[in-house]
């Protein structure tokens, strides 16, 4: 096959995805919305800050499901939403969950320079009511969208799990440019 025609047919091709991508948020979006209680987790100061309080001053949540510090696929994400916080922030409100106890969150959070707003939820149903833990309590990665309607309810619109080669972390579709693709490639904590 040449050249031209193998371009014609990545052209092709990725025309198809972006399509099919714009047919999935179109679907996500019929989904019916799913309403959420009023869940209180624990900030940094070790006091109560309940999911209301999280989205601050808009009506909409980007709420990050972080399975904590012990993993280095979770921290990826993060290190990358630590550079369009700002973005986020100025669409809809955006934190970050995790199981850490807050003072671990605290330290490790700092450690890396991470500028984003962060609540954990060790202790509560939070990850399991919302299906980011399975029966045998291990945590999922992902992001649940939420809202509040004028009364003040809550309500998920939407969500999706985070893993390998998925749309939420930008490092995934660099490498696939690669020769080698991912190669077998797995992040880590820190690199030499």
């Amino acid at each position: 096959m040449s050249t031209d025609t193998i371009q014609n047919k990545i052209c092709e091709l990725e025309k198809k995805i972006a399509k099919k991508k714009k047919k999935l948020i179109k679907l996500k979006q019929q989904l019916p919305d799913e309403e959420i209680e009023n869940y209180e987790f624990r900030n940094w100061q070790g006091q109560i800050v309940t999911l209301s309080e999280l989205f601050g001053d808009s009506d909409e949540l980007i709420l990050i499901h972080n399975m904590g510090k012990r993993c280095p696929y979770c921290t990826l994400w993060a290190d990358g939403f630590n550079g369009i916080v700002n973005h986020m922030e100025n669409r809809a409100g955006f934190v970050v969950i995790s199981p850490d106890d807050p003072d671990v969150q605290k330290a490790f959070a700092t450690g890396r320079g991470w500028k984003f707003k962060m609540a954990s939820c060790a202790g509560t149903s939070f990850a399991k009511d919302l299906n980011f833990m399975d029966e045998k309590e291990a945590y999922w990665p992902g992001v649940s969208a939420l809202y509040k309607d004028d009364a003040g309810k809550i309500f998920r619109s939407a969500y999706s799990y985070f893993g390998p080669g998925d749309d939420f972390c930008s490092a995934w579709p660099f490498f696939d440019l690669l020769k080698k693709g991912i190669n077998e490639w797995q992040p880590k904590f820190e690199y030499k």
